[in-house]
This record gives structure tokens, C-alpha cells and sequence, in this order.
């Protein structure tokens, strides 16, 4: 008996409430911005070893719709293959390709030869130099991906840390507070017993609420920022090279052809990964501007919307691989 008189109110917790409502404070100290430093610190990328691309709208390339082509380029090419060619610049280089070979085919010199191999080379190169670019932007979102990624997996890993540590608290008021009701109501001290038993009731409710609302945050910047060059529809871009700004910006409206950076703000829209900037101004400016405080679910979502980005802009190798073959088949045909 002499341990259950320990348990009165007066002598070990003045107000039993108290005593439940203590592990809140321990719990509640975990909450709020995550700092991260050493080889994680997330305040500066290392995904980009080049600087910032700078050039005007007018060095881009023409709409390939707006440029008469010679119909011998429309013959041996399929449109694919063209405005890809538009993009990396080579059009004026394959038509003088056509013509020279028309010329060599009549007189067969040397001189000729000559040409026709530096010209065809120079072509090459350029198809390999686009393509080299392409697998350098895409390496670059990746990498934001995975920086992203990981900075995600690391917040939610600390939420569940967090999160094990409520319900366990939670398991423990519990028992706690059905130990000291039953000790105090058989000592005959029924007012404790009720006190002890309201504050286990609330005490429960509050680890609950906060297993709901166990959410942190952690700073994550981005000074070269894809995603809001695309979701501001600049003119140029200062992450991508102006072959690969041209070929998610091509559009035909005429044929009513929307660019690929259009339809990937649209997707975002349509599938809830972006608000309306008028409803959601704030997350937005999160999303498109330096960086900011991010949450685990923010930061995935991200990391997805890179993803896309990514898959968009290697589709151009198909393109790319596209106008090989066809120049291969020009170059062996008589």
C-alpha cells in the first residue's frame, strides 16, 4: 500500500494532468524547419558544372512552318527529322549536302569527294554535339530529381521516427492513466480518479492530433530553376540550350499543335501537381522561385515534375536518331 499512497495527487504531480500532458513538450520540441549541413547540405546544387546560358530570342531557331523549304528536303526527309534539324541548325547544311551530291553524282572529282566528306562530317558532328547536350541537361534534372528525392526521403524519415515515438507515448499514457484510475478508485479518492482519467483522455487526443499533423519542413534552394522557366513560358532559358528551349517551345497553332512545355503545364494542372497561381500563389512561388521551406510531400512532387521535364527532353534523341537514319539512306543513295 505504502507504493499506491505514493501515486496521490499532492505528493509525485500536483496536477495529474500535468503528468500526462509533460511527454507533449519533449514531442512538440521535435516539430518545425529541419536543419541539414555537412555533405546533405541542401542550400547550394552540385548538379550543374556550367554556367548560364545567354542568348536572345532572335538567335533560337525559325519556326521550321515559317522556312520554305526546297522540296527535295521535303522528299528525303520526314517533318520529324526536319524541325529536328532546324533545332541544331544543320538545315542549310543537308540542303547544301543535296546539292553538292547532285553535282559530285555528274563529276565525279576529287575535289568534289573532298568537299562532300568534310560537309557530311561537319553534319555528323553537329548531330553528335546536340546530341552530347541533350544528355547533359538530362543528366543535370536528374540529378535535381535525386537531390530532391533524398532530401524527401530523409523528411519522411524523420516523421516516422517522430511519429513511432507518439504512438508509443500514446501506448504509454494509456496504460498509464487505466493503472492510476484503477489505483485511485479503489483508495476511495474518486475526484483523482476522475482528474486522472480526463487528463489520459486528453493527453490521447493530443498525441492524436499530432500523428495528423506531423508534418516538417526543411530549406531547400534552387537558384537554376527549370521548372520555372517552363511554368513562366519564357522566351529563352538560362539551364537549357537554345536547341533544346526551341524543341519544348516549337508549336504549330495553325494546326492547332501545342508545344511539349505547354503540355506539360497542362498535365501538372490537370493532375493536381500545380494550383492555379491564382489559388495557390504561395506554393507556387515556392516551387518557381529560389527555394524555400519544403515539406516531404512537396519536395516528391518536385522531384516528379523534374522527372517529366527529363523524359521530355530525351524524347528529342529519338528525333535525333530519326534524321541519322534518313541522312545515312540520302547519303547511299544515288
Amino acid at each position: 500500500m505504502a507504493l499506491f499512497e505514493r501515486l496521490k495527487p499532492g505528493i509525485f504531480f500536483p496536477n495529474p494532468i500535468n503528468f500526462f500532458l509533460l511527454p507533449l513538450f519533449f514531442l512538440s520540441s521535435c516539430s518545425g524547419v529541419i536543419s541539414i549541413s555537412g555533405s546533405m547540405n541542401n542550400e547550394k546544387s552540385f548538379c550543374n558544372h556550367q554556367t548560364n546560358y545567354h542568348y536572345t530570342r532572335d538567335e533560337l531557331a525559325k519556326p521550321i512552318y515559317k522556312i520554305e523549304l526546297d522540296t527535295v528536303l521535303n522528299n528525303n526527309f520526314s517533318f520529324r527529322a526536319l524541325n529536328v534539324a532546324n533545332a541544331i541548325g544543320i538545315i542549310d547544311y543537308i540542303q547544301q549536302y543535296i546539292k553538292l551530291k547532285a553535282t559530285y553524282n555528274k563529276n565525279e572529282t576529287l575535289e568534289n569527294r573532298v568537299t562532300l566528306l568534310a560537309l557530311s562530317h561537319t553534319i555528323n558532328n553537329k548531330i553528335n554535339i546536340a546530341s552530347l547536350e541533350i544528355s547533359s541537361a538530362a543528366s543535370e534534372l536528374d540529378c535535381e530529381k535525386e537531390r530532391a528525392s533524398q532530401i524527401a526521403n530523409f523528411l519522411k524519415g524523420k516523421e516516422g521516427q517522430r511519429e513511432n515515438n507518439l504512438i508509443i507515448s500514446s501506448i504509454i499514457v494509456g496504460a498509464a492513466g487505466a493503472i492510476a484510475t484503477e489505483i485511485l478508485s479503489s483508495q476511495n479518492s474518486r475526484n483523482a480518479s476522475t482528474v486522472v482519467g480526463l487528463g489520459a483522455s486528453l493527453t490521447g487526443a493530443t498525441l492524436g492530433v499530432l500523428m495528423l499533423v506531423n508534418k516538417k519542413k526543411v530549406l531547400f534552394y534552387h537558384t537554376r530553376n527549370t521548372l520555372g522557366e517552363i511554368w513562366n513560358k519564357q522566351p529563352t532559358s538560362s539551364t537549357l540550350p537554345p536547341s533544346i528551349w526551341y524543341y519544348l517551345s516549337y508549336e504549330d497553332l495553325s494546326k492547332n499543335e501545342k508545344s511539349l512545355r505547354n503540355l506539360l503545364v497542362e498535365r501538372w494542372l490537370n493532375f493536381g501537381q500545380l494550383e492555379n497561381p491564382k489559388n495557390d500563389k504561395k506554393n507556387n512561388e515556392l516551387y518557381f522561385g529560389k527555394g524555400g521551406k519544403y515539406t516531404a510531400n512537396q519536395l516528391k512532387n518536385r522531384a516528379s515534375m523534374y522527372d517529366e521535364i527529363e523524359a521530355n527532353i530525351t524524347i528529342m534523341k529519338q528525333d535525333l536518331k530519326q534524321l541519322t537514319i534518313e541522312f545515312e539512306n540520302l547519303k547511299t543513295n544515288n
